[in-house]
């Protein structure tokens, strides 16, 4: 069959996700049964019972959820609706949300009034207000700054945007939930249970998208791609050669490979390029091409 042509993503009802590369898909394997060696807060939750999560720094320059029982694990996915239009969707059904964000006065310089669980895919992340406590700005994590998250295979970009008042872990707006599982039957009220998923904070202010993410996009896919080229640095920066490659999440697509850089993060540039007037390329994932048989 000849290429139909590029197709638009959302036209086709799929939902964007990336690919994990070999570097992070072999962090994600060995990080996942090996014991934490480098905790740095102990004794967190998965949900309303157990001790067994804590606050991991075995991966350089970044910080991560890490699950002790059961030979290893991650976290799971709670979801998180706290912020404007907090009731709108599939969040009119959340027993615990909150109309802000722990971060609203820090987004509200970009225009916006908070961040809105059903169009910025962001992360719950730390705790305060309860013992134990974990604050990851400690650690050199900036509010609103880039995480990636490996979920049902796949990788995908949000932003730190929220932190739990008790001692619980594992949770993101319902926007990155149903990123995550978009077939799944995702509300205020119902996430995901298994402890298979990767949550990376990164350290340093370079993680922080500032004005150049679209914090008034009107979805979740243009939220995404605005912070999707920062995403692939810092992931880049994990080890050589790791960069997020568009896949689709239904048969009959094929993706577009781009090339992959070492990049150096207090440059923002790939470590060959050395041009002052050098931009890193935006992919659009939402375009895709059918492939051929």
């Amino acid at each position: 069959m000849q290429s139909l042509g590029l197709l638009l993503l959302a036209g086709a009802g799929l939902v964007p996700a990336y690919q994990l590369p070999a570097q992070l898909e072999n962090i994600y394997q060995t990080h996942k049964t090996d014991g934490c060696q480098n905790v740095l807060g102990r004794g967190f939750s998965a949900g309303s019972t157990g001790k067994d999560v804590s606050y991991c720094g075995d991966i350089n320059g970044a910080i991560f959820l890490h699950t002790s029982s059961n030979s290893g694990g991650y976290a799971d996915m709670d979801v998180d609706c706290d912020g404007a239009d907090n009731g709108a969707g599939a969040c009119s059904n959340d027993p615990s949300g909150q109309g802000q964000t722990a971060f609203k006065d820090e987004v509200s310089k970009y225009g916006i009034s908070d961040l809105n669980a059903n169009i910025h895919p962001y992360v719950t992340f730390g705790n305060e207000g309860s013992r134990p406590s974990f604050n990851p700005k400690d650690y050199g994590v900036q509010p609103l700054s880039v995480m990636a998250v490996i979920c049902n295979g796949n990788l995908h970009y949000g932003v730190w945007g929220d932190t739990n008042g008790g001692t619980s872990t594992g949770e993101s707006s319902i926007s990155l939930a149903k990123f995550c599982f978009p077939n799944a039957d995702i509300t205020g009220d119902n996430g995901y249970g298994q402890r298979d998923i990767l949550y990376i904070a990164f350290k340093g202010k370079g993680a922080v998208p500032g004005s150049g993410a679209d914090w008034s996009a009107q979805s979740s896919e243009a939220f995404e791609d605005s912070i999707h080229a920062l995403g692939d640095r810092l992931v880049g920066s994990l080890g050589s050669g790791a960069s997020a490659i568009p896949t689709p999440t239904s048969s009959g697509f094929l993706t577009l490979s781009l090339p992959t850089a070492s990049w150096d993060i207090s440059t923002s540039n790939p470590s060959w390029m050395s041009s002052s007037s050098w931009s890193a390329p935006r992919w659009k994932p939402t375009l895709w091409r059918r492939a051929q048989n």
